[in-house]
């Protein structure tokens, strides 16, 4: 296992932001982890790569004990993260960001190197055109991938990503999509949480729901689509598994359901 989780709880607090939450994550899968808004998504991604010390619990990377680590001794240990809101630094062209992940992250590569290696980068996510521009200059979905090509710089084992679709359209969504299962392939593991719902139960391998802090329901996608638990908490309507699990153009999915 790449990434083991072990009853990790989080309070705010009277907030009780996760509980006794645990999960294991294999080496070369996509991970889903997904909820209703407020569930601990989040949260619990910032207990994983050192954002928050969990009140409880352990968080363990590729065999070793990381719960607590500040985030800069996370991403140097490879595991790296794109986050939900895109901060790119503006003022910055777009292969000096792409920059920073390199210099800062797993290999901690010099300058020169890191040019190198974001050059590589911008290649493989579709932006080397645009290296020299400067990053405020981007669109949404090209700043979506720019805040990916600077955690691939890094040159992760594991790569975390928070709600990587939103904002995007359907043909920007799929082009990611490809992307993410071409990052998969190179061997990245990866844990994603998304809301573009029939994305993420059509490219994850497993899927993990949590609600209120806890852990509802974990299985293949068919199997999470169908629990009872994950349709009250969070679907709510049972026409939705059927949807989800199919491809767009299906009768099973009304057109205000498509995409969820």
């Amino acid at each position: 296992m790449i990434l083991q989780v072990e009853n990790v709880s989080k309070r705010f607090g009277g907030l009780q932001a996760l509980q006794d939450v645990s999960f294991e994550l294999p080496e070369g899968q996509i991970l889903g982890l997904i909820g209703p808004n407020g569930a601990g998504k989040t949260t619990m991604f910032n207990v994983i790569n050192g954002v928050y010390p969990p009140e409880s619990g352990r968080v363990i990377f590729r065999g070793e004990e990381i719960t607590g680590l500040p985030p800069y001794e996370v991403a140097r240990r490879g595991l790296a993260r794109a986050h939900q809101i895109v901060r790119p630094l503006n003022e910055l062209t777009v292969r000096q960001n792409v920059m920073v992940g390199a210099c800062y992250g797993r290999k901690g590569l010099s300058y020169a190197a890191a040019a190198r290696v974001a050059d590589q980068v911008l290649e493989r996510v579709g932006l080397a055109e645009r290296a020299d521009q400067l990053a405020g200059s981007l669109n949404v979905a090209q700043k979506k991938r720019l805040e990916l090509a600077r955690a691939l710089a890094s040159h992760p084992y594991l790569l975390l990503l928070d709600e990587v679709l939103a904002g995007l359209n359907p043909t920007e969504v799929a082009a990611m999509l490809d992307l993410l299962r071409r990052i998969r392939d190179e061997g990245v593991t990866i844990l994603m949480i998304e809301h573009v719902m029939q994305a993420v139960m059509n490219i994850s391998d497993y899927v993990i729901v949590l609600d209120y802090g806890k852990k509802i329901a974990e299985g293949t996608p068919q199997e999470v689509a169908n629990d009872p638990r994950v349709i009250e908490a969070y679907l709510g309507d049972p026409k939705l598994a059927r949807c989800l699990l199919e491809g767009e153009e299906s009768d099973a999915c009304p057109p205000s359901e498509k995409g969820v």
